[in-house]
């Protein structure tokens, strides 16, 4: 068999099962997933047709699998038995218990059809991988609120919150319809429309005090998470110059994901990084704060300022 009709092959499989893993699945997804033309992935369909796998296609939508037909998982490569190692440990520290749990469960029912040697591989790595870096992500009192909050964007019904706000003496309780789940800075938010604010907010799991199903449909219809979620590459954005020690220049760098880095320039034993922020009052000059010792702002003087106001009050304080 030649190499081209191996990758053919795989590729098919993974058609396959990717049809079975959801409900439409269109051409051109699987065009950009295998890196090939529309053309090859018609080709591609109707080998499977051809072979009994009963697709249904409807015209500008995509392609589905007959409802009610199935094969038997495929099996694992050890490369993907691997995988799982490192996303059930991911689900220990960023998931609540409830979901974890039911994780764990279906990590039992994975692993129950891996081949000898794949579980042999698990077993080697899966005692050597610690991911040590949970921060109180979510509230103790609700242990199910990740599958609260699934079930809520599913099934398009209101939430019931007690929230307590960062700025706010006392907790609030609000109707919300949840719109989407995000991770950022090690914290897990949830952008939803409030009704008592009349506007769409993000609410951060960790300070959500009670949340509660409700049978109440939502009034209005979301669209998708990226649409409210704030983007910083459109707003308005300050230059930072800064001389960093080239021994932590490193460091810095892989934290950016927030504060764009846009431009290096090595100075000797130092490097000159330039960076985009759209808020240095605050996130940047606390950031900026961790490295102090090691990287001397160049511009702007208005970073220089507040960065000696926070250390002023940080010496009163101590």
């Amino acid at each position: 068999m030649s190499d081209e009709s191996v990758k053919r092959f795989d590729r098919i499989v993974s058609i396959h099962i990717q049809l079975q893993s959801k409900k439409i699945v269109r051409a051109q997804d699987l065009a950009d997933r295998f890196q090939v033309s529309l053309r090859t992935i018609y080709r591609d369909i109707r080998t499977l047709e051809s072979s009994g796998v009963p697709i249904v296609s409807e015209a500008g939508v995509g392609y589905s699998i007959m409802e009610g037909y199935r094969l038997p998982p495929v099996m694992f490569t050890k490369e993907e038995a691997g995988s799982f190692v490192a996303a059930e440990k991911l689900m220990e520290q960023f998931t609540d218990d409830t979901l974890g749990a039911y994780y764990k469960s279906a990590m039992y029912k994975i692993k129950s059809v891996l081949r000898g040697r794949e579980k042999d591989w698990i077993d080697a790595i899966e005692s050597n991988v610690c991911i040590d870096g949970r921060q109180g992500l979510f509230n103790k009192d609700i242990p199910d609120a990740l599958e609260i909050i699934f079930e809520s964007i599913a099934e398009k019904k209101q939430l019931f919150l007690t929230y307590q706000a960062l700025e706010a003496d006392y907790p609030s309780e609000r109707h919300i319809e949840p719109v989407g789940l995000f991770h950022e800075h090690n914290y897990w938010y949830l952008m939803a429309y409030c009704h008592l604010r009349q506007d769409y907010r993000q609410f951060r799991t960790d300070r959500m005090l009670q949340i509660k199903r409700t049978q109440i449909p939502n009034v209005l219809e979301h669209g998708e998470l990226d649409d409210y979620r704030p983007n910083h590459v459109e707003r308005e954005q300050t230059k930072i110059v800064l001389l960093v020690d080239k021994r932590v220049a490193r460091y810095m760098r892989s934290a950016t994901n927030y504060h764009r880095l846009v431009a290096e320039v090595p100075k000797g034993e130092e490097v000159e990084m330039t960076f985009l922020s759209s808020n240095i009052e605050n996130d940047f000059a606390r950031w900026y704060l961790m490295f102090a010792d090691y990287a001397t702002i160049k511009s702007p003087n208005s970073l220089k300022i507040r960065v000696r106001e926070i250390l002023s009050v940080a010496s009163s304080r101590l």
